[in-house]
């Protein structure tokens, strides 16, 4: 019984779309109108209502997933088989709130709440920000469709591995299963690139350009001394 209601307490609580509702109460706007991609999420909120209430939306979408996962850990043993079930809940949510089932989000901030519920054990959570990061900063993925994708899939392979009981894999292999359906079922086609370390390679031009830079004021340093060098050759040529 007390299984139920925290997959309840999670589906509820995923219901609730911060990212639409913290917006529109402060700013009056609707980030589902300001995003290209319609998408009630945190990074809508952060482009369509600034970096302050975006901050707030990011807090509370980590919180509901953060907060029912946290209790069930308290209360039920941590390999209880429902936990799959717990884990997944705010995430369906989310993607498919109660009140609003056709216009969920992707689900990547209330993923990491989940993630992030399950401390002290934030071996998953951690595997999910390394791969972030990864195709962020190193091997740069785009666009966001495809860097979010392919960091689901590599997350579910992990979890494998990661996760310490077979309800938190399963669990952590539904929460890639909805991002990675949310994602392609509502992301725009582009070109698939990859780039390797661009951070590195602008350091590499800009040092390039500061070099070219330095050739040409010393260039020019030497023509402005040139005609000097004249005029005084021409009065020893006099004398």
């Amino acid at each position: 019984m007390r299984e139920i209601f925290y997959v309840l307490l999670g589906y509820l609580s995923g219901s609730i779309l911060f990212a639409r509702i913290v917006p529109q109460m402060l700013c009056h706007v609707d980030v589902t109108r300001a995003g290209e991609d319609r998408n009630p999420g945190t990074f809508n909120a952060f482009v369509a209502a600034g970096p302050l209430v975006g901050t707030v939306v990011l807090l509370l979408e980590l919180g509901k997933g953060f907060l029912p996962v946290h209790l069930a850990l308290n209360h039920l043993q941590p390999e209880d088989p429902a936990f799959s079930l717990i884990l997944l809940a705010p995430v369906i949510g989310h993607a498919w709130p109660l009140l609003h089932v056709k216009e969920g989000g992707k689900a990547i901030a209330v993923s990491f709440g989940v993630l992030l519920g399950m401390y002290p054990f934030l071996k998953p959570a951690l595997l999910l920000a390394a791969l972030y990061l990864l195709f962020s900063l190193v091997l740069v993925v785009r666009p966001n469709l495809y860097r979010s994708v392919l960091t689901f899939l590599c997350f579910a392979v992990g979890c494998l591995r990661t996760a310490m009981f077979p309800a938190w894999r399963l669990g952590c292999l539904g929460i890639s299963a909805v991002v990675c359906w949310r994602h392609i079922r509502t992301g725009e086609r582009k070109p698939l690139t990859f780039t390797f370390l661009p951070a590195f390679d602008k350091m590499r031009q800009a040092t390039k350009v500061h070099k070219f830079h330095a050739c040409m004021k010393f260039y020019d340093f030497g023509e402005r001394k040139t005609p000097k060098s004249r005029r005084f050759s021409k009065k020893n040529e006099r004398i």
